[in-house]
């Protein structure tokens, strides 16, 4: 079924949405979430708990790409209780990992003031990933939004493991002057 078709369930608020939705998405959102928790009890919970979330949402929000939509859903909701975990116990695992090397780049901002600081940032990223060459771009976004492990990005791509971190050095560096010469950040 197309994503329109189940869009269009939503509408109608008929829960053969939920059905199509899990059907066409349900290992992409697992996949996620995994990658995230390294736990598939917990990647389940999550799993439903973003359909949940998209049938709340939709109506009234209409989204271009259901995939990239309910992926952010899951994604969000997998580092809601990433965080939650951690806080209780105080792990350090893939995600935590995968965060310190974002947080050398990219200073981390909780308060509502910085929500519109939050908006700029993510416009810049967007453009900064359009700069890379696709190789770049594909293991950056593997690693900092799908939180894949170095050895997976490797396998998918057929590079060493010390060709991945040598990309992702290189693209982080890259990130942090692009974002000096944007007038975000300091040197």
């Amino acid at each position: 079924m197309q994503d329109e078709q189940i869009i269009e369930l939503y509408f109608a608020r008929s829960e053969q949405a939920i059905a199509e939705t899990s059907g066409k998405y349900g290992g992409y959102c697992n996949s996620i979430a995994l990658n995230i928790l390294h736990d598939q009890s917990s990647s389940e919970e999550v799993v439903n708990d973003s359909y949940l979330k998209v049938w709340n949402s939709v109506p009234p929000n209409r989204p271009n790409s259901l995939k990239a939509y309910l992926g952010r859903i899951v994604r969000n909701l997998a580092l809601n209780l990433y965080e939650k975990l951690a806080a209780e116990k105080r792990g350090r695992g893939e995600v935590r990992l995968v965060l310190d090397e974002l947080a050398e780049v990219i200073p981390s901002g909780d308060s509502a003031e910085q929500y519109t600081e939050q908006k700029i940032l993510e416009q810049m990223l967007d453009h900064f990933l359009g700069t890379l060459d696709e190789m770049s771009r594909k293991v950056f976004v593997r690693r900092y939004w799908y939180m894949s492990s170095v050895k997976e990005i490797a396998g998918t791509y057929r590079l060493s493991e010390s060709a991945v971190k040598m990309k992702l050095k290189r693209t982080r560096e890259k990130l942090r002057e692009y974002l000096i010469k944007e007038g975000y950040g300091s040197e």
